[in-house]
């Protein structure tokens, strides 16, 4: 090879080589947690294999490295976040939340928190045996607007979670009317609820919530309403959860939410991917593609993307 070439033949390998190590620098690492049920109640949903997937970060293209289903074995778990400021009539609700943590399986750990100035109040730490996590149930305060904001709370409990376990699912119930105090009218990009959505993705949480009206304000206050169940709607799309409410009003029981969360729990599976062009920790916008004709899949709008260590 003459000195030319070979000096062309250099500096072809040298591009070549710091263009894959760039792309391979700018690769990040997520995972989510999917939902996949049953079209309808009773019947068994199909596994869905690996290729039926196709998944996007930011509209570009990811590669899928880990799809699961959850075993029974695996650990979840679960806070139940009520606002202390809550009717007091839902106190005919706790012995649904009582009988739904009793009936939880054993690979199930429960803590019961409360809303209290903007902070998430623990009334036992997380525990597999549902006669300690009972206990913490307790008629709430009822002191109109004592959770400051119920998503400054969420926050709280996002960047203080009281576990360390990086393998376990993190479910979060949130029992509230959703209203934020501060930024009364509907806005989807209302800084307070954002920052938690940001906060309980980085912290991997799955969000579900049940509206329930407040105390002191006399109603049902239609717009109000709306406004809380909205925003509890973005929070639960961000993170793959599930809101429940009926209409304006407080629903009858919890009892059938409860038993679909149980539900939702048995039917998860877990998705990991690789994603292009992340340079530093951030939450990505996640598209799931699913062929899955006979089930209802619910995927997280959002995911938390960490570069890959080198």
């Amino acid at each position: 090879m003459n000195p030319r070439h070979w000096k062309l033949w250099m500096a072809a390998m040298i591009l070549c080589a710091a263009s894959s190590w760039a792309v391979a620098q700018n690769h990040a690492q997520g995972k989510a947690v999917v939902t996949v049920l049953p079209k309808h109640e009773g019947e068994v949903p199909s596994s869905v294999a690996r290729q039926d997937l196709g998944v996007k970060v930011d509209g570009k293209s990811a590669q899928v490295t880990l799809w699961r289903p959850y075993a029974a074995t695996d650990k979840i778990e679960l806070v139940i976040l009520i606002d202390s400021g809550l009717r007091t009539n839902v106190a005919r609700q706790l012995e649904d939340i009582r009988h739904f943590i009793q009936s939880l399986p054993p690979n199930v750990s429960t803590a019961v928190a409360y809303m209290q100035n903007g902070r998430s109040l623990f009334a036992q730490p997380l525990s597999a045996d549902p006669a300690i996590a009972v206990k913490g149930v307790h008629i709430p305060t009822g002191q109109a607007g004592s959770s400051a904001s119920p998503y400054f709370c969420l926050s709280d409990l996002a960047k203080n979670w009281p576990s360390r376990d990086g393998a376990a699912r993190r479910e979060v119930l949130m029992i509230t009317d959703g209203v934020e105090l501060y930024h009364m009218e509907f806005d989807p990009e209302n800084p307070y609820v954002q920052t938690s959505i940001r906060d309980a993705v980085a912290a991997r949480l799955v969000v579900d919530s049940i509206y329930w009206q407040m105390e002191g304000r006399p109603g049902p206050r239609f717009g109000e309403s709306f406004v809380g169940q909205g925003l509890l709607q973005i929070v639960a799309e961000a993170t793959g959860g599930k809101s429940f409410y009926m209409g304006t009003f407080n629903p009858v029981s919890f009892e059938p939410y409860l038993d679909e969360l149980k539900r939702r729990f048995s039917n998860q599976y877990e998705l990991g991917f690789t994603a292009p062009d992340v340079k530093k920790p951030e939450i990505g916008e996640l598209r799931l593609k699913l062929h899955a004709p006979e089930a209802q899949v619910n995927t997280p709008s959002k995911a938390w993307i960490v570069p890959e260590a080198r």
